[in-house]
């Protein structure tokens, strides 16, 4: 790509260092730049129209452009613009925010702290442990258990939480205070004719196994996706949840479901955790919960946890933990407003009806020679790319045949995400039937364009 000078790309290039980016590569081919969007379109500056079927990242729940929450920033602007949560202070859309939240989430988590993005709230959720713990006279029980293939964002300890090596390398992470186990993707990982019961089975065993090794009174919390999305779109083998879960309660080890992708009815429940039948002590949620059209993230902890944590600030004389932008009144009438749409709208019905749809004409690309494994629940999915199905190999680079497809399926007018081999979809939750379709016949456009290029490069 050749930029043109004091072109838009070009200052891009110049300037601007982006996330999840190969500088170099970037200087080679610019940016896209993308100028707007509506419903579940975006559109380049060169007027063309894309299906954004990653709802941006994982996030745009009801689609682009919704004019009731730009109306809801553009009031609270002019009302309240910012006010911070610090020392005894608040503001009406954080509080009723809070409050929507606790009414709203699984029985048992009945305290919220504000965030502005889930990487922070995951730092949060290992700090309000590391207190909680101090408070209660356990100064040792410390340790975190995660998986293999988890996300949980990138600042310093929620990276080391994170078991992906793009997030880790370079970065000297993770931090002694993580221990991973295996992750629970059955296509890659179960024993030849090992059910998903079985599976489930053998991972339990390893994580009580490592709990015992660690030693039950320095292990504090276990943390996971209900359903795995940045580690290649990963839903848990069958009983999963309920033995991991099971393991964890004899041991006093509090159990972390990380919703900030599967929240607010991405799977067709309204939490991921109603959809696996978990139980947990801290949820942590945020994308979905603005549609990302502001930064905000949340941490719902038990009534249990508060009580420690509270008797923690008065010991001390507070909590020393917060962020300039914690509860910010923009952002959490945002979240309002946009949780109202999904109610009102019923998206989250929706998100089952045309994720059931989505689910059920991707299933036959399992047939495909590149295909290895189709795979999702509700309005979140992926294809998982292989040079030889019978033996699951994997294609050398890992990542550059998605890449390809990923391409390619721009050019067909599709947004993908790849994640190594695998291709990703998560629309916005407002999609139709009839959308999904057009969205599944760009994907077979741009894979059989892809299937051509293996041939030809094999």
């Amino acid at each position: 790509m050749t930029l043109l000078p004091n072109s838009l790309q070009a200052r891009d290039v110049a300037y601007h260092f982006h996330p999840y980016t190969n500088a170099r590569r970037h200087e080679r081919v610019g940016p896209m730049i993308i100028e707007r969007g509506e419903g579940i379109h975006v559109y380049d500056d060169q007027g063309r129209a894309y299906i954004e079927a990653m709802a941006g990242l994982w996030s745009v729940g009801v689609g682009f452009a919704e004019p009731r929450l730009v109306e809801a920033a553009a009031r609270q602007m002019s009302r309240l613009p910012y006010y911070h949560t610090f020392t005894h202070k608040a503001n009406e859309p954080a509080i009723l925010l809070a409050e929507k939240l606790v009414q709203m989430s699984p029985d048992g988590l009945d305290h919220v702290f504000f965030t502005n993005s889930g990487s922070e709230a995951n730092d949060t959720v290992v700090k309000l442990v590391w207190y909680y713990n101090n408070g209660r006279g356990r100064p040792e029980k410390k340790k975190f258990i995660a998986r293999q293939g988890g996300y949980h964002g990138i600042t310093i300890a929620a990276a080391s939480l994170t078991g992906l090596p793009t997030n880790q390398r370079g970065f000297d992470l993770p931090l002694p205070f993580v221990r991973h186990v295996t992750c629970p993707h059955h296509y890659r990982n179960a024993l030849p004719g090992e059910t998903e019961e079985a599976f489930a089975d053998r991972l339990a065993a390893e994580l009580e196994a490592a709990i015992l090794e660690e030693g039950p009174e320095t292990v504090a919390a276990f943390i996971g996706e209900p359903l795995m999305g940045a580690g290649g779109v990963l839903p848990p083998p069958r009983t999963y949840w309920e033995k991991v879960q099971a393991v964890c309660r004899r041991h006093d080890v509090l159990v972390v479901a990380d919703e900030v992708i599967n929240g607010f009815g991405r799977l067709g429940t309204l939490f991921a955790c109603e959809h696996y039948g978990i139980r947990p002590d801290l949820m942590v949620v945020s994308k979905q919960i603005t549609s990302s059209y502001q930064p905000l993230a949340a941490v719902l902890f038990s009534d249990a946890i508060y009580q420690g944590l509270a008797d923690h600030t008065e010991a001390l004389g507070n909590f020393g933990h917060g962020f300039t932008g914690s509860g910010h009144p923009v952002a959490t009438a945002v979240a309002l407003e946009n949780l109202a749409i999904i109610e009102e709208r019923g998206l989250v019905a929706n998100a089952a009806r045309s994720g059931a749809r989505l689910q059920e004409r991707l299933a036959p690309f399992a047939d495909h020679p590149l295909v290895g494994e189709v795979r999702g629940v509700g309005l979140i999915a992926a294809v998982e790319l292989v040079a030889d199905k019978a033996t699951k190999r994997k294609f050398d680079p890992p990542g550059r045949v998605a890449f390809h497809l990923f391409e390619r399926a721009q050019e067909h007018g599709l947004i993908v995400r790849a994640i190594q081999d695998t291709i990703a979809f998560c629309p916005p939750m407002i999609i139709t039937e009839d959308e999904v379709d057009v969205v599944v016949a760009r994907f077979a456009q741009a894979l059989e364009d892809t299937r051509v290029w293996v041939a030809d490069h094999a």
